[in-house]
């Protein structure tokens, strides 16, 4: 069976980065057999600690996509960053927000494979785990990568987020 469109997307973009896994070699999606719509649902299924699932969480900046990959294991401060970004208002976006500018759905956002590039922020607490986990496009997909990874295929900014 053909994957999704948002994997095939999703892998595509991987390759296309040369993006690689904690032992170096390619990053590959891969389907669990269920959905994991929570970073604890992931961190399960992968036999992982939830710190090491990166969320992608869309936020609306004053009605720009912003991508926070943060770390399973806290929230984001969302004041906090909207002072530090110095924007007016910085909310969770609606689900039809994210599907327009990333083409996937809350749940399973990827750090990449969107229509157009988004700004990314990138959490420094994902730092502190020698691989990380994030999502594949849709919610039953996920790759495995490190932060510096995360970092240079999503063009990221290191950030406290929490």
């Amino acid at each position: 069976m053909q994957p999704h469109p948002n994997v095939q997307a999703v892998q595509r973009a991987l390759d296309d980065a040369g993006a690689r896994d904690s032992t170096g070699g390619p990053s590959q999606v891969r389907l669990l057999p269920e959905a994991v719509h929570t970073a604890a649902a992931a961190a399960q299924a992968l036999g992982v600690e939830v710190g090491a699932i990166a969320n992608s969480l869309i936020f609306d900046a004053d009605d720009a996509p912003l991508l926070v990959l943060t770390s399973g294991a806290h929230r984001v401060d969302v004041a906090g960053l909207a002072a530090s970004l110095g924007v007016t208002h910085l909310r969770r976006a609606t689900p039809e927000f994210v599907k327009e500018h990333t083409g996937q759905v809350i749940g399973g956002v990827a750090p990449v494979g969107h229509p157009r590039g988004l700004r990314t922020l990138v959490d420094t607490t994902l730092a502190g785990h020698d691989e990380v986990w994030a999502a594949g496009g849709v919610p039953q997909a996920v790759f495995p990568t490190t932060y510096a990874e995360l970092l240079r295929i999503t063009s990221g900014t290191p950030t406290e987020v929490a």
